[in-house]
């Protein structure tokens, strides 16, 4: 069964986003069966997840886009994450506040002032995906990012980075210095 999925779909990857119903026209593919498959991913993704540690200390770019490049695993929509951080830049928790599409996601700065202040945090790290393209910051991103930052400055809570994930790779908006603007 394995042969004949990867030889109809051609790539393991492809076998996964396949929909359900294209994987039950392989012999010996059920609608449990396909379920599973489906599930394998989601499962893969919260095993990433689960591997990185809560205690985590973000206080470089290159940690944090290595922290959240799990969370964006399989995701084929936009996603925003927000990483809430404590004094001494500790996760306390880290949440996806909103999807969107393929190629955007709705975002207003009230949504992650409320979340940060709900979390007690001192700083927070916005990050999402772009999953199909690339990991480079577009123009409304930079503005998005603008806003919400001030928006968090008006109540005292320092945004460290918004970093933009696609496939394997990430890019800090803090390392191209726009947090220094």
């Amino acid at each position: 069964i394995a042969h004949d999925l990867i030889n109809r779909f051609g790539s393991l990857a492809s076998v996964f986003d396949a929909p359900i119903e294209e994987l039950c026209k392989i012999d010996g593919v059920g609608e449990h069966t396909a379920a599973l498959i489906k599930m394998l991913l989601q499962i893969s993704r919260r095993y990433l997840i689960s591997r990185t540690s809560t205690d985590n200390i973000l206080d470089s770019p290159k940690k944090a886009g290595q922290y959240v490049q799990s969370f964006f695993y399989s995701m084929r929509k936009e996603c925003v994450y927000i990483i809430c951080l404590d004094a001494k830049n500790k996760v306390i928790t880290t949440k996806c506040i909103t999807k969107g599409d393929v190629s955007s996601v709705p975002l207003s700065p009230r949504q992650v002032v409320e979340f940060a202040l709900a979390n007690q945090a001192s700083a927070i790290i916005l990050a999402h995906n772009h999953p199909n393209g690339f990991a480079l910051p577009s123009g409304s991103d930079y503005s998005s990012t603008r806003k919400i930052q001030e928006a968090l400055q008006a109540v005292d809570v320092n945004m460290l980075d918004h970093i933009i994930v696609a496939d394997d790779d990430f890019v800090s908006m803090a390392d191209n210095g726009f947090f220094e603007r």
